[in-house]
Formats: C-alpha cells, structure tokens, sequence
C-alpha cells in the first residue's frame, strides 16, 4: 500500500537587486502570532542555485545543528548522490541532470497551507501558526503520525537521542518573531530565495514567468499541490526533473483523514478503558476460580 492510499485509509512587492530577498521587510517585524494576517514564504528560484550550500551551513548554525566545514561545502562531490533532509539537516541541495544540464534544488519543509503533519497531530505539537510557518512544540507523544502524513517526506524522528524530538525546518520561526527573515534567505549570494508573504511570492513568481516565458516552465510548484505551499518553486524543466512529486494532486491532505481524526479521541479514550475492563474482568475471573478452588480442596479435606 502505498503512503497516498495509506493516509485515505488510516488517517488521512517585486524583488529587485536594491531589495534583495525581501519583499516586504516592514510586514515581517511581528513579535505575536495574531499580528500575521498572512501566510508568509519562500520563493525558490531553481534556474539561479549554484549549489554552494551556504543555505545549509546558515540553517545549521540558525539552529544548532551539526555545521558542514568548509571543504565539504566546496566538496561538490556530495551532490553525486541523492540527499534527504535529516534530524540534523533540515535544508539540504541536490543536484539533478536534466535536459537542460545540472540544476540544484534546495530542499526542506513546504509548510503547507493545510498541512497533513499538523492534522494528524493527536496532541496539536505540530501547529500550522497564522503566519503561515508549521512549527513543532515539546509536549509531543512520539507518535510519529506527523512523518507518515507528510507527502514530502519531511519530519524525522530522533532515533538516537533519549528523549527524542521531531525535527523539520520551522521557517526560522524565532528569527522571525523577532523581525528577521529566514537564515537560508540572508545568506543566499545569488537570490535563489525570496522570503515574504505568500501573496507577494505567488506574484513575483509569475511576474518571472511571464517576463521571461523562455526560461521558466509556466507553472510554480506549491501554488495548488496538496492545497498549495508556502514554499514555491521555480523551475526551467519539469518537476518531475528535478525530484518533485506530480502524482500527489490539489486535495489537503486533512481532507483525507477527516473520518479518522474525528474518531481518535474516541479510540484513545475508549481503548484504554474498554482494555482497563478487560482486565479487570480477567482479574475477577482468575480469583474467583482460585477461590472455588480452594474451597474445593477445604471440603475435600474435610471429608477425610
């Protein structure tokens, strides 16, 4: 069974070189949550990564995560194989051979708008915020239904660790809440990445496409997959060439764990007491028997 049928079954503003990679810098000076009256995001551009993975060594350091050294940044022999983000890798770049030749392609949480990890979340530790960033808190279970409900592939389990944690990218939501702008978007040499709200990014990706219809496949990926994104991309070739999923459609994937969801505070509720009962039962019955027993063997002794 695949993890699309599992999850229906089981659960489920013009960026310029004077800007930079902001669209709207005063906008992103909120310190609550409530002040986000939209989503915010990333746009990547896949036709200007030079794959100097200077995006990872940001995020790393953003969030205190193993850093790569320098000579395996310059290392290009890293982008021979294929990478997936990781518990201590939340950006990663891979490099795909197309029609076109060698395109990179950062990689980490799509924040989706309706996100299925957030959905299937029993206890609400991953929260889809007004600003648009999926975030992770502490009081999780471990249940790991966040990571079988991501149709990327995103969240990762501390196996090692002894109190484990579900890792992902957050959108730098700390930097954020303080007015930055994502870690991975700051460091970017070449404006792979434009950081702002989801409105602004969708327009500027098309103001792209439709200046330059030579250059871009006129789609941006994320705009209506799985109910949209808030990280979008661009590309010169078709997704499917460099990683990206097409089979995956433009339902929310909460939509297809509706049933389920609303069924298992009844499932968790029940089964541990209808379990509790049961062995109470069993309990009950062992000691009765003992009991009979017992007075079997007095009445035998008795008789003698």
């Amino acid at each position: 069974m695949d993890r699309r049928n599992f999850l229906k079954i089981f659960g489920s503003g013009v960026a310029t070189a004077a800007t930079g990679n902001l669209l709207n810098p005063a906008k992103t000076n909120a310190s609550e949550d409530n002040q986000a009256t939209e989503f915010y995001g990333i746009l990547v551009d896949t036709t200007r990564c030079i794959g100097c993975r200077r995006c990872e060594k940001a995020c790393a350091e953003a969030n205190g995560l193993p850093v790569p050294d320098i000579d395996e940044l310059t290392n290009k022999s890293v982008l021979e194989k294929m990478r997936r983000t990781s518990d201590t890798q939340y950006t990663i770049i891979n490099r795909y051979d197309t029609e076109k030749g060698p395109i990179y392609v950062p990689k980490r949480c799509m924040h989706c708008n309706q996100p299925g990890c957030a959905a299937a979340c029993l206890v609400k530790a991953m929260r889809k915020r007004p600003s648009g960033h999926v975030t992770w808190d502490a009081n999780c279970i471990g249940c790991r239904l966040c990571m079988v409900s991501c149709p990327f592939d995103i969240p990762k389990f501390e196996y090692t660790k002894a109190m484990p944690r579900i890792q992902k990218c957050n959108l730098c939501y700390d930097r954020y809440k303080k007015g930055g702008i994502p870690a991975c978007v700051e460091v970017c040499p070449t404006q792979v990445l434009v950081f702002g709200t989801r409105r602004q990014i969708l327009e500027e990706g098309k103001r792209r496409i439709a200046a330059d219809p030579d250059k871009y496949v006129n789609h941006i990926y994320g705009e209506y997959e799985v109910g949209g994104t808030s990280h979008l991309y661009l590309s010169s070739v078709p997704f499917e060439q460099i990683g990206f999923r097409k089979d995956l459609g433009t339902v929310p994937y909460p939509e297809y764990s509706t049933g389920f969801l609303f069924a298992v505070p009844f499932i968790f509720v029940l089964w541990p007491i209808a379990m509790l009962g049961i062995n109470r039962a069993t309990k009950k019955d062992d000691e009765s028997g003992h009991g009979e027993n017992h007075e079997n063997k007095e009445h035998e002794k008795g008789k003698h």
